[in-house]
């Protein structure tokens, strides 16, 4: 590539628009609208791309480049698929950043998220555990119920209980190992990253593996204990119980992971846990295997129900005080619905904790299942029989949610987006009064998004099931023994439930399984589904350190360095971002310094940085910050939306028809403009179809863009 400055090569004012693709991962060439292109800088996963040779570099005197990120949050299937397993970890950790503004309530939030954080890892050890030690090690190995090879798995069947549990406590073991891995996996590092909580992961690391470890330990322990305490165990039991609440303190002291002043000494205390826990499991592990005292008759591990019970309970009791705390901050709610900050926390914590929580109980339930291992004993664990159920009502009762408030919003939905299009489209005779209703339609169902939160709200209070169920688990009694009891329903209809709800969870599981597998596959599908992955991922680990990494880390400061090496060389940057691509320039512009935004312009369209964003993580992506994008950029800013768009909308004003016009001092109200979506209701002359309805899709090649990108192109040549 010759990187002499093109206005030295022609005469003429050279300027590059930057185009930066959303969540549909669209290639390259789709971006620029070229036949054929050539990557000029970055790599497969990250890279900046230009007209190939034979292709017409220039449009309107502009030379277009395209920066293809869609491979960062993915890249390969294997990749993709591992966000599945992660999936509940990862949504722990966006949960996090959606803390309200207010300091105390804020900090409040932070503490309870990386609480729960840290009991989903310990969730998914017990739950590990309970087939390993108490599926394989107690019930397989120990009365030879399970099918074979199970049964005889590795020569163990001829061993003693002890060095069993021993041997098999490895597979717990190595899968903490294998979620360490999956969430060491990250995008090539920047040279500056973008998040500066990053080098937490490790102390986040240090205290989760410490947990994990000291939960295995307590289940061998407790087990061992049932027939009678040694000096040596009761030891061994009293530090690993000691161990869980250290790694809960260092959690849940406000601000102590993120102060700096501290950084080194709860760097060094997490490391100390980490290694008492370590050697904690060694001694544990070698005392169960040479402990030659008899073992209690029980027909699972003796203690195994307690431990999975208070692990879920806490659990639960942790989600029912975040709910509460959301919803009952008093602070500034949201500036069009009035609701309360930081109540996405609550929303996705719930649903991290449910699929958490319902993987957890499924894998024990269909294991035994499928091993025959809980024949004739009354089934699996108490704790996961309720898990499961608590899972199947709640989706029942969140189903029964969504469809109710579906049907109670659309008369007002479609009044209010029927009022759009009357101003749109005053006068349309009968041939185009069916084409006038699809378009309503279309609004009505992109003004969904705008019910969103009283969904939320309900669906936050939904939490209180999954705490009465863990209550009622600890009445000793099965569920369907409790629905004879006291509601008089025969077994077969909650065990029908159960049924249900496992399957429900194995459904999720394979969903989500080909979801991954078709977002990274098939373009149209990512468009769908995408936004779960590059939201979910997009976000620094500051929970849980086991999600999956932040590839914001790379992509913006990569960015911001293109646009400042383009400045450089050329007169000027046109940067456009559709939809997330939105956000990525966005924050690329805050970490401009002052000499490249004199030469820079933003074009947003189809962005979700108000409607979504802003209201998801007000403290981060708030007006405020919005506001110092506009300043950065000297207000050389249009941001295009449209009223069929379920995703992207208006930043700071709608400027609808009939709207008051816009405070004439304030720059803000001049960013905004609002495309009229389709141009017609009627095909044009010539066509036999009406104009499409564009909704989400980018329109890089629609007149108002260009209009826009011209407008824009004129102002940076001033």
């Amino acid at each position: 590539m010759d990187d002499t400055p093109h206005h030295q090569r022609s005469g003429r004012h050279d300027v590059v628009e930057l185009r930066v693709h959303g969540v549909s991962g669209a290639r390259p060439e789709q971006v620029l609208g070229l036949a054929h292109v050539r990557q000029v800088a970055g790599d497969d996963s990250g890279g900046f791309h230009r007209a190939a040779e034979t292709e017409d570099a220039e449009r309107d005197g502009v030379t277009l480049e395209a920066y293809r990120w869609g491979d960062l949050p993915s890249g390969t299937v294997a990749r993709t698929l591992s966000l599945v397993f992660l999936l509940p970890f990862m949504l722990s950790n966006v949960a996090v950043w959606m803390r309200p503004t207010d300091r105390r309530s804020g900090a409040g939030v932070t503490v309870l998220c990386r609480l729960l954080a840290l009991n989903l890892t310990v969730v998914y050890v017990v739950s590990i555990g309970g087939v390993a030690l108490d599926l394989l090690a107690w019930r397989c190995l120990g009365a030879a119920r399970c099918r074979g090879p199970f049964d005889t798995m590795a020569g163990l069947d001829g061993r003693e209980v002890g060095p069993r549990l021993a041997v098999l406590a490895l597979l717990p073991i190595a899968a903490v190992a294998f979620l360490r891995l999956l969430g060491t996996r990250r995008p090539r590092p920047a040279g500056n990253p973008l998040w500066a909580v990053e080098p937490m992961v490790g102390r986040l690391r240090a205290v989760h593996v410490a947990a994990a470890l000291a939960v295995l330990n307590l289940m061998l322990l407790v087990a061992r204990t049932a027939g009678g305490a040694t000096a040596s165990t009761t030891v061994l039991l009293t530090l690993s119980a000691a161990v869980l609440p250290v790694c809960a303190g260092l959690l849940a002291v406000p601000g102590l992971l993120d102060r700096a002043a501290t950084m080194r000494m709860v760097t060094r205390t997490a490391s100390a846990v980490g290694a008492v826990a370590v050697a904690l499991s060694v001694a544990t592990l070698v005392a169960v295997a040479l402990d030659e005292r008899p073992w209690p008759s029980s027909d699972g591990l003796p203690g195994y129900d307690e431990v999975a019970s208070w692990a879920l309970l806490t659990q639960m009791t942790l989600l029912v005080a975040l709910s509460g705390l959301v919803l009952g901050h008093h602070g500034r709610g949201d500036r069009r619905n009035a609701l309360p900050q930081g109540l996405g926390a609550a929303v996705v914590a719930a649903i991290a904790v449910g699929l958490g929580s319902a993987f957890a109980a499924n894998l024990v339930y269909q294991s035994g299942n499928l091993l025959g291992g809980y024949r004739g004993d009354g089934g699996p664990p108490l704790p996961y029989q309720w898990t499961l159920l608590a899972f199947f009502v709640h989706v029942i009762a969140g189903v029964v949610l969504c469809g109710g408030l579906t049907l109670l919003s659309r008369r007002r939905r479609w009044r209010a987006a029927a009022a759009i299009t009357a101003r749109d489209f005053p006068t349309v005779g009968p041939e185009g009064a069916e084409r006038l209703r699809q378009v309503t339609r279309a609004v009505a169902r992109a003004r969904f998004a705008e019910w969103l939160g009283l969904l939320a709200i309900t669906y936050a209070a939904l939490s209180g099931i999954g705490l009465a169920t863990s209550l009622l688990r600890l009445t000793d009694l099965a569920p369907d023994q409790l629905a004879w009891r006291v509601l008089g329903l025969p077994a077969g209809a909650v065990g029908m439930g159960l049924a249900l709800g496992s399957y429900l969870v194995a459904a999720v599981l394979v969903a989500l399984i080909l979801g991954g597998v078709f977002a990274y596959r098939t373009a149209w599908f990512r468009r769908h589904v995408g936004i779960l992955w590059d939201l979910g991922t997009f976000w620094p680990r500051a929970a849980h350190p086991f999600a999956p990494p932040s590839y914001a880390d790379r992509a913006v400061p990569e960015l911001a360095d293109r646009i400042i090496h383009l400045t450089e060389r050329h007169d000027g940057v046109l940067l456009c971002g559709h939809s997330h691509g939105s956000v990525l320039l966005a924050l690329a512009v805050l970490r401009l310094p002052p000499r490249v935004r004199q030469r820079v312009v933003l074009l947003t369209y189809g962005s979700p940085l108000d409607r979504l964003y802003a209201r998801l993580f007000p403290a981060y992506l708030n007006e405020t910050v919005l506001r110092t994008v506009g300043d950065r950029v000297e207000w050389r800013w249009l941001n295009l939306w449209r009223d069929t768009d379920p995703v992207g909308g208006w930043i700071f004003a709608p400027h609808r028809p009939g709207d008051p016009p816009p405070d004439p001092a304030d720059p803000a109200g001049r960013v905004d403009r609002r495309l009229r979506d389709p141009q017609g209701l009627l095909p044009p002359p010539g066509e036999r179809r009406p104009p499409p309805v564009r909704g989400h899709h980018p329109g890089e090649s629609d007149p108002d863009f260009r209009a826009a990108m011209s407008e824009l192109a004129r102002r940076l040549r001033l």
